[in-house]
């Protein structure tokens, strides 16, 4: 981290740690594809802290807002955010430092448990407060009252169009257009309340403390239906089995999730198809395809 940012990050740290918090070194630390992570302070007193290109403020203000919307559920721990703001070109987020590590079959189910609690935290409205992000991508939450319409309108329509914009078209538009004029047809007996989610909860985004104590972080929130941070924490694997036995114990899936699992899922791979290029275009199209066959029978 040059030194003139350090010295921004340490003044806004400050305002939360007290007028003695100093950065004596900052290290890299892992994870992240989009922004940069450090881990700095000086001794014991350290922070966490992300930076990104300054036009990217508003996706840490976002960040920060869907953090402690998380906390305040008390259902699962997130790390405490001290401050936001930018320096030069730079866009900082600094949090509370945690000894995380990877979660273990022994802490499958409490951490299971703990998400099923946090879904268990119910909106008024499918949606959210504020628009946020999912990546860089802006995701849209004008609240709604109709599930099936706001993930078609404000997850799906924005992605296939971002799709075609960048060239994605053919079969794999027109699979789109069904996908979301019929996307009823995937909730004919199923009507979710608007569960607060974590809106990107894939397995690098869930670990543990050192007494096993479960913890979320860069999320994406809003209001839905649980099932689809369910869906996504399958979509690349990296938790134990035990935990999605756990969470099926404490809030059973409904039937049809197996459908609704790829369609979730989908939302998320055009994501990585419009951020990260034509590597996931093949699964994108299988997805695609999967779900327009399925709305012909």
């Amino acid at each position: 981290m040059e030194a003139s940012l350090a010295t921004a990050v340490e003044e806004a740290a400050r305002g939360a740690l007290g007028a003695r918090f100093r950065i004596a070194q900052a290290e890299p630390a892992a994870g992240g594809c989009i922004h940069q992570n450090w881990i700095a302070g000086h001794g014991a007193q350290r922070i966490f802290v992300k930076t990104s290109a300054a036009v990217n403020l508003p996706v840490f203000e976002a960040e920060a807002d869907a953090l402690a919307a998380l906390g305040a559920s008390h259902a699962i721990r997130t790390p405490t955010v001290f401050a936001s703001g930018a320096h030069g070109n730079h866009a900082f987020l600094i949090l509370e430092y945690l000894p995380l590590r990877p979660m273990q079959a022994a802490e499958a189910e409490r951490c299971a448990e703990a998400l099923a609690r946090l879904h268990g935290t119910v909106g008024e409205h499918y949606g959210w407060h504020r628009d946020n992000f999912i990546g860089l991508t802006p995701q849209q939450n004008s609240p709604k009252p109709d599930w099936p319409a706001f993930f078609a309108r404000q997850r799906l329509a924005p992605q296939f169009a971002e799709a075609a914009r960048r060239g994605y078209r053919g079969d794999l538009q027109a699979h789109g257009e069904r996908i979301i004029d019929k996307i009823g047809a995937f909730f004919l007996e199923r009507r979710p309340e608007p569960a607060l989610l974590h809106g990107d909860l894939w397995s690098g985004n869930i670990a543990v403390m050192p007494d096993g104590d479960p913890v979320v972080f860069d999320p994406a929130s809003y209001y839905g239906d649980r099932e689809a941070d369910f869906a996504m924490s399958e979509l690349f694997g990296g938790l134990p089995d035990r935990f999605y036995l756990a969470y099926t114990r404490a809030a059973p899936l409904a039937e049809g999730y197996p459908q609704r699992r790829t369609l979730y899922n989908l939302y998320h791979m055009l994501n990585h198809l419009n951020l990260f290029g034509a590597s996931y275009l093949r699964q994108v199209e299988r997805m695609a395809r999967e779900l327009s066959e399925y709305l012909r029978r």
